[in-house]
């Protein structure tokens, strides 16, 4: 925020049309917000007014335009902190660049910080970004992204705090969203761990509102603007379309080769995945215990991922039970399927900041659903491929417990037949976005979103068979 006859920043808060300085931080309302952006910080003038630090060495630096860096990467904790810690519901933004970021290594933004260690993060790691909520030595995990270029980059982070929910996002695309958290007001901060990293553009305003949110597809940071002494233009989001968008073409997703098994393994009992595990190409297929691998509704599953694991390189043959079970956050990476059994995988998350990642893989032969969405969270699904499906993806539409869903779709190659991409239900507040998808064999009848009634009790009833622009986005669809 630049004083408009002089030209000089200024970091300030409005609350109830009184200007109120920040690095007095005394005087702000717990319900701010009201007016303009609280905070705006370029760093443009060389110092860090308003900022009060812990632990780290920071300092204004030229770097094609004046940024903030904390140059100390063994510091095991660094933080500078601004605001006022009565504060409670607004967005902050950021964009950071962390110089490297081995091991447990994060670099990143806070919201609700009361205390220097107490508050919710979004931080970049090694292996992409994570929202988590710090108290003490308690982290709690509230959501994950892999972004293979989170080190050496520029990213715009962003957390959104609003009652018990929050949001964070690296560049527009959602990482977790979690509700009943406890924190309820805070500063705002910038913080590394084993880490060195650049910060600049901090903005502090009003909780942005619910928007479509793009596919994990693009990540290509912003570039870093032109620093010039007027304040530039508000930019305000793009409505989305009101008619349904056209299906396009988009390029065609290399097929991958699908590996040999080394060796079979028969199943006899679930398997307990934690932690990360990786199958070296053994396939595997289930015992009669489990289930015959046909339609029938309550069979086992062959793997049980427990929230934060990750399973890899893994062949499912038949008969295949009800595949995998995800009970929280959980990656699949490289899992095939030789024949879908009930279905391939179903997350069963429990809370809404947790996401599934299917990355790679593949799936052939689902007499109905692949993927299975019954408990709250985020499925992603990119670069796979699938062959003789019914639906791709399904958000639970009678569940006796329902949430809202979301599904970000990208890289996937489906070869015909295929009834439908992907159902959701919008009157639950599902969401679809869908990015770069070829269907072989697909024609006019290919139905890419299937919309539906949620209920918790009977049948779903469907009510449409195409994007709408706003529940579902679906892009550079290729129909050959």
């Amino acid at each position: 925020m630049r004083h408009a006859t002089t030209g000089r920043r200024r970091r300030l808060a409005l609350a109830g049309g009184f200007t109120v300085v920040l690095a007095a931080a005394v005087g702000i309302a717990a319900t701010a917000f009201a007016g303009s952006t609280a905070l705006s910080d370029d760093f443009a003038d060389g110092d860090t007014a308003g900022w009060s630090k812990s632990g780290g060495s920071w300092s204004v630096i030229d770097d094609g335009g004046r940024v903030l860096r904390q140059a100390n990467a063994g510091s095991e904790l660094a933080r500078m902190f601004a605001g006022d810690t009565g504060w409670t519901d607004y967005t902050v933004q950021a964009r950071v660049r962390p110089a490297a970021l081995p091991g447990a290594a994060a670099a990143g933004i806070a919201a609700r910080a009361d205390g220097a260690r107490k508050f919710q993060r979004l931080v970049l790691v090694g292996d992409g970004a994570r929202l988590e909520e710090v108290r003490g030595s308690t982290v709690t995990a509230l959501g994950s992204l892999t972004l293979p270029n989170a080190a050496n980059t520029w990213h715009r982070l962003r957390i959104d705090v609003q009652g018990t929910r929050v949001r964070g996002y690296v560049n527009d695309v959602l990482v977790g969203d979690a509700t009943g958290r406890k924190l309820k007001n805070g500063r705002v901060g910038l913080l590394t761990s084993g880490a060195a990293a650049s910060f600049d553009d901090v903005t502090v305003g009003p909780v942005i509102g619910a928007v479509p949110v793009p596919t994990a597809t693009s990540t290509t940071p912003p570039t870093k603007p032109t620093k010039t002494p007027t304040t530039p233009p508000t930019k305000r989001p793009t409505a989305p379309p009101t008619t349904t968008p056209p299906v396009t073409e988009a390029p065609t997703t290399p097929v991958v080769s699908w590996p040999q098994p080394v060796r079979t393994e028969t199943l006899t009992a679930t398997r307990k995945i934690s932690g990360s595990v990786d199958g070296g190409n053994v396939r595997f297929v289930g015992g009669a215990a489990l289930g015959d691998g046909g339609q029938g509704e309550g069979q086992d599953p062959m793997f049980q991922l427990a929230d934060g694991a990750t399973l890899s390189n893994v062949i499912i043959g038949t008969p295949a039970a009800d595949g995998v079970h995800c009970l929280g956050t959980c990656t699949l990476r490289n899992v095939w399927w030789q024949d879908v059994g009930e279905d391939a995988a179903t997350f069963k998350g429990t809370a809404a900041g947790q996401t599934m990642t299917i990355d790679g893989g593949g799936a052939q032969h689902a007499a109905d659903k692949t993927f299975q969405h019954n408990g709250p969270g985020t499925m992603i699904i990119r670069n796979f491929q699938a062959a003789d499906i019914g639906k791709l993806y399904r958000s639970c539409g009678n569940c006796k417990n329902q949430h809202d869903r979301h599904v970000r779709i990208t890289g996937v190659t489906v070869t015909a037949p295929l009834k439908t991409l992907v159902g959701i239900n919008p009157n639950l507040g599902d969401t679809a976005r869908i990015d770069g998808v070829t269907v072989v064999g697909g024609g006019a009848k290919t139905v890419i979103c299937a919309t539906f009634k949620g209920v918790t009790s009977g049948e779903p009833k469907q009510v449409g068979t195409q994007p709408d622009g706003r529940s579902c986005i679906a892009n550079r669809i290729n129909l050959k």
